[in-house]
């Protein structure tokens, strides 16, 4: 049986008002194949990222509780949600959110790589210390969702982007569509965090 090691799968960015700006989708190791393709459809990926909005909001109202305990304050001061869920035995979902709310989710493929070998380009589209996964660490992530921050900062400092663009009111009426990212630097950003993290990278 070859040798595999974690992979990204997805990264996705959701906006404040739990609107879908981003993702990107990289193919992982199959090994009856042999070969490299995305585990989801775009469509079940989508879903994957919706999906983890309600652990989002659940653990935001439990940290901020008076009453809660242990380690929250730390969370609410990082933004780092380290891991959301485990999809199955293979994908886990792991979150971060910034100061003003815009998500950020990786579902990494625990077995999506093979050892010493390179995934080919990916298709693109519009808590720290604790056991995450199967072989995988919460703080393996931090690397990831500081790349991806610095990406979407310098992303807002393009005085050609227009965040009002993709953002949706909140309680905006029915039907309203935001757009989605569709800058080149910042997908080519994203493809080049996904393709260059591995477990052990510190720096992206």
């Amino acid at each position: 049986m070859a040798n595999t090691i974690p992979s990204i799968a997805c990264l996705g960015v959701i906006g404040r008002n739990n609107n879908p700006l981003h993702i990107t989708i990289f193919p992982s190791y199959d090994t009856t194949t042999q070969t490299y393709a995305p585990t989801r459809t775009p469509l079940q990926f989508s879903l994957l990222l919706s999906g983890t909005l309600d652990i989002f909001e659940a653990r935001s109202r439990h940290q901020a509780s008076p009453g809660s305990t242990g380690g929250g304050g730390s969370m609410l001061l990082s933004g780092d949600f380290g891991l959301l869920h485990a999809i199955d035995d293979r994908l886990a979902a792991y979150g971060f959110e910034t100061n003003t709310g815009v998500k950020f989710v990786a579902v990494v493929d625990m077995r999506g790589r093979l050892l010493g070998g390179r995934a080919p380009a990916p298709s693109s589209g519009g808590g720290g210390g604790g056991i995450g996964g199967v072989g995988l660490r919460d703080n393996e992530m931090k690397p990831v969702f500081r790349a991806m921050q610095t990406a979407y900062v310098r992303l807002l400092q393009n005085p050609f982007y227009d965040p009002d663009e993709t953002t949706v009111p909140a309680g905006g009426k029915t039907g309203a569509a935001a757009k989605r990212i569709t800058s080149r630097k910042f997908g080519d950003e994203m493809r080049r965090i996904g393709e260059t993290w591995a477990p052990g990278v510190t720096s992206l």
